[in-house]
């Protein structure tokens, strides 16, 4: 595996690799690797294409500044990880080389009705920072196709709008079904923070999410959701949603509507633990 931390550096290699016919699969992450993301890796090897991964923890997709105080930095275990999983190239930068000018100095995008709801709402600022990170790694590392995980869907609903507003007609978007604990738990890197009795209940959320899938055929989503917020509160979650929406743009849905592809989407904190999770109707 190369590591490059100079943005010219990596753009002349994979310059120099395309012009030899490579193709080439990206997987932008924060680091904290786990099982999610190196099935992502694998996903990317599986389909033919060399493996770009990079690590940054973006500053500016945090709206609370404590969380990324906290976020878990683990470089060399991540290195050894990717080593493993078969990565090709890591882009590790620093945020001189993201935001050369400055944050704001480096373009931002506006997602519209994307950029106001769920995660939009709960963390104002979130999804700004996201697109503006995510296309300049873009404009950086110029791959063919950017691998992402269901387990942040509205995420990835925002990266196929930053594609078409950035002209990326030609870059192929895969995401890759969310990688789960055995009890259901969603891979993320915010697990390795819950305590052991946190960990024990943090389940509950899949099953509440399983529930809602299970009712749609004659349930009403109004009476699920209300037992699902009943259920995750008796935990101890302080729920700030469980919604239901069109899988297609995340127009939000009062009642489930059989006629449309649907997803549920859960955000709960346990503590000082943020989890979100959804599930495909």
């Amino acid at each position: 595996m190369v590591i490059f931390k100079s943005t010219q550096d990596i753009i002349e290699y994979i310059s120099a690799e395309k012009g030899k016919g490579v193709k080439y699969g990206f997987v932008p992450t924060m680091g904290a690797l786990h099982e999610g993301h190196l099935s992502l890796i694998a996903r990317v090897r599986n389909e033919g294409q060399a493996v770009i991964c990079s690590i940054f923890v973006n500053p500016t997709q945090f709206n609370d500044k404590k969380d990324l105080e906290k976020y878990p930095i683990t470089t060399d275990a991540d290195i050894e990880l990717l080593v493993k999983a078969g990565c090709d190239v890591l882009f590790l930068p620093g945020v001189e080389e993201i935001y050369p000018g400055g944050e704001q100095q480096t373009r931002s995008y506006e997602f519209g009705y994307l950029d106001t709801i769920l995660e939009g709402a709960k963390r104002p600022g979130h999804f700004k920072g996201v697109g503006q990170v995510v296309g300049r790694l873009l404009d950086i590392v110029q791959p063919d196709t950017l691998y992402l995980g269901q387990k942040d869907y509205q995420q990835c609903m925002v990266l196929t709008k930053l594609l078409e507003l950035t002209g990326r007609d030609k870059m192929k978007l895969v995401i890759c079904p969310t990688t789960r604990e055995a009890d259901g738990l969603a891979m993320s890197s915010r697990n390795r923070r819950l305590t052991e009795p946190q960990r024990i209940i943090a389940g509950v959320i899949y099953q509440c999410l399983v529930s809602i899938q299970t009712k749609q055929e004659g349930g009403s989503f109004a009476i699920v959701k209300k037992e699902c917020e009943e259920l995750l509160a008796a935990k101890g979650f302080a729920t700030e949603y469980v919604a239901l929406a069109d899988a297609r743009d995340l127009t939000l849905l009062d009642e489930y509507n059989r006629e449309i592809p649907m997803v549920a989407l859960i955000a709960a904190k346990i503590g000082e633990i943020r989890l979100i999770d959804n599930i495909l109707l």
